[in-house]
């Protein structure tokens, strides 16, 4: 049962896969400017690619990281038979801020270090991701962006504040704005973290396991629905015999096994703050901001996300020009935008794999 958590969650490996990336790559920025004034010396990017970069270069498909995952979380998208295409497309996977491995809270010195760590914006992701791809990987346009959840959060903004930079948008089990009832879930889970002495205001020596356990067991009561938890749908993955009480202690114990709670409290304030209408020109308004998109977007939440309700998906759809509103049937919550099981993966890739073939690149 102890890798079940990290599989569901963060689908680093939902899928057998044979294609894998190249290597773990790094992007640095000098003298990062955050939306919140703040500068950092060096703002690191985490990375992989699969495939090769054709010569026109014209097929590439960006993959920005949900929350904690690396650029491993998306490969039950990709390879032979499913929607992406090693031997079509380029893919670069980034991993966001605060994950423990791209500049985050955890592996930055002082005066950023810890609780010290500047609040950094989905906008800050996109801005460091658009010099990436435009500095270092010299690619000056997208064939597709895909994202899920905090992945679905960047994908939108690319679509506001780089509005012709890639062909088309994907976005699963992710919104535009997190609206005030996330704001609330997220606060909830910070205030169990925070609550273990041991934090010490983020100060900490040693984990706080009190408060990291304490914040699982409030996460993991969002994740799936409620029809999941009493169809017992967990038994899919757990060995014969596994108890629901086995199931809770190990989400308790095992949630993100290894992860800071510093990182895991910055991701949660970058996802709590994201709201396309705060990019500059549109003066808080989601509903203008929506407005402006250029590009086919496919939309699909879960039908049963507790994370990012169905309703507000279908309320940011109403302002999209070009939308394909596809919500995922099924019972899986929040993760069936990552094909948390076989039913959603078929359901994913193949209606993703439509959604990009007329804009398949040709040329090698």
């Amino acid at each position: 049962m102890k890798n079940i958590v990290l599989l569901l969650l963060v689908t680093q490996s939902v899928c057998a896969q044979s294609t894998k990336p190249d290597n773990r790559k790094e992007f640095v920025i000098d003298n990062f400017q955050t939306e919140t004034g703040v500068t950092l010396p060096k703002a690191r990017i985490i990375y992989g690619t699969y495939g090769q970069l054709n010569q026109a270069r014209d097929n590439a498909i960006l993959l920005p990281s949900h929350y904690m995952a690396t650029y491993r979380g998306y490969e039950w998208l990709i390879g032979p038979g499913k929607a992406l295409d090693t031997t079509k497309y380029f893919l670069v996977a980034t991993e966001l801020f605060g994950n423990g491995r791209s500049s985050s809270p955890s592996n930055t010195a002082e005066p950023f270090h810890g609780p010290r760590f500047p609040i950094l914006t989905i906008r800050d992701n996109v801005k460091a991701v658009h010099q990436l791809l435009t500095n270092q990987l010299k690619i000056s346009h997208l064939t597709a962006i895909v994202g899920f959840s905090m992945g679905a959060q960047q994908a939108f903004q690319w679509a506001v504040s780089y509005p012709s930079f890639a062909n088309r948008i994907v976005a699963t089990s992710g919104t535009a704005k997190t609206y005030p009832h996330g704001v609330v879930r997220l606060e909830g889970q910070i205030a169990a973290l925070t609550a273990d002495e041991a934090f010490k205001n983020g100060d900490y020596t040693s984990p706080p396991t009190k408060g990291l356990q304490a914040f699982a067991v409030v996460w993991t009561g969002w994740l799936y629905s409620q029809e999941w938890w009493r169809r017992e749908l967990w038994r899919a993955r757990a060995k014969p015999g596994t108890t629901f009480e086995q199931v809770l202690e190990n989400y308790r114990t095992h949630f993100i096994e290894g992860a800071d709670a510093n990182d895991l409290i910055l991701q949660m304030r970058t996802w709590e703050r994201h709201d396309v209408g705060a990019t500059e020109g549109f003066t808080g308004n989601v509903e203008s901001a929506l407005r402006s998109i250029q590009v086919p977007i496919l939309y699909m939440p879960s039908a049963t996300d507790l994370y990012f309700p169905l309703g507000d998906a279908q309320y940011e759809a109403a302002f999209i020009p070009g939308v394909q509103l596809l919500p995922i049937p099924s019972l899986w919550g929040h993760t069936a935008g990552a094909a948390s099981n076989p039913a959603d993966a078929t359901f994913l890739n193949e209606h993703i794999r439509n959604f990009l073939f007329d804009n398949a690149p040709t040329s090698r």
